[in-house]
């Protein structure tokens, strides 16, 4: 599988063949980290001609696993990194996207992008010579996707035929990618949520055209008690999305708490069930916006409670930890 020189921007663009090359990978370079494993002859001359490469880190948007799991990678494998936080860089103010995508493959051999709309890391893509990864958008989170795809396979040593159930608001990049991923491995996917906070039509209808070649399937449900049972993953994410006003949080509460994660849905699903989440998560009052939401709303917990967050079926921190072994996996397939 030969992915040099190119760039990762959502998994509509990569076949089922390619995604399971890059899970492979990262399996086979988290079992090297972590383990001390040896690679396979076909993996360490990849590796070997990494050392002394640099890679620019946009992030419009900032993150905390986002940002680690690529600077973390990179170090392992001898590249550079440059962080260009918020205030770090003129792209699309002073400079140009197109302008700054060919400054910076002037610069470095890799970019990274987390930022806002998915047609900013397209055209970046475009214009640069260099592969481009998309760390975040509001449409699309292969990265994020990748991750999850690895722990779901860790856990039950497959992916095809995996029904994995979404809940809250599906209308943005966690559901958009939970279903393309889906749809692309031959998992069933369903979003169970209030009918207004359903994925976009148009991607839902791509995604089943997906489905009818790989075995998957798509469901679109209100009905949580139907939507949940005796599904392999419960998935939720925050009800509101970093750079939406804060004015919404009252009507996504409202909408949306039929939807949250408690002990009833997960005992729905069964006791084999995991319980993932991208992260952050407001599953309690120790953050400033949980804190403050929930002396206005009078809350303690809002997409999943603290219990199930906490559980022995929560791969969250997993899930974390495998951000940084698949962006690894991804940035040694295209550099």
């Amino acid at each position: 599988m030969d992915l040099k020189g190119r760039d990762f921007l959502k998994l509509l663009d990569y076949t089922p063949e390619e995604i399971d090359y890059l899970l492979k990978l990262a399996g086979e370079l988290k079992e090297n980290k972590k383990k001390g494993k040896p690679l396979s002859p076909r993996t360490q001359p990849l590796l070997n001609t990494l050392a002394g490469k640099n890679v620019a880190l946009i992030f419009e948007k900032t993150s905390t696993r986002t940002r680690c799991a690529f600077e973390v990678a990179a170090r392992d494998l001898g590249i550079g990194t440059t962080y260009l936080d918020p205030s770090g860089s003129q792209i699309d103010k002073k400079e140009s996207i197109a302008d700054t995508a060919q400054v910076l493959s002037c610069m470095y051999d890799g970019i990274e992008y987390r930022g806002f709309e998915q047609d900013i890391v397209e055209e970046l893509a475009e214009y640069a010579d260099v592969p481009v990864w998309n760390g975040l958008t509001n449409e699309y989170h292969p990265t994020q996707m990748l991750a999850d795809l690895l722990t779901i396979k860790e856990h039950f040593g497959r992916l095809k035929g995996i029904k994995l159930t979404y809940m809250g608001d599906a209308r943005y990049n966690t559901g958009n990618s939970l279903m393309v991923a889906c749809a692309k491995m031959g998992m069933h996917f369903t979003a169970c949520t209030a009918k207004a906070y359903y994925p976009d039509a148009e991607l839902v209808e791509k995604c089943k055209a997906i489905a009818e070649k790989t075995g998957a399937s798509i469901t679109l449900t209100k009905d949580v008690d139907a939507g949940t049972k005796d599904v392999d993953v419960i998935y939720t994410d925050v009800w509101v999305s970093m750079g939406e006003p804060e004015e919404v949080w009252e009507s996504r509460i409202k909408d949306l708490k039929p939807y949250r994660v408690d002990s009833k849905v997960m005992q729905n699903a069964g006791r084999h069930a995991l319980f993932m989440h991208c992260l952050p998560a407001f599953h309690d009052l120790k953050t400033t916006i949980g804190k403050e939401m929930g002396e206005k709303f009078g809350i303690t917990e809002m997409e999943v409670t603290d219990e199930v967050f906490k559980s022995a079926q929560s791969v969250v921190f997993e899930e974390a930890e495998n951000r940084m072994h698949t962006i690894k996996a991804v940035m040694v397939a295209t550099l």
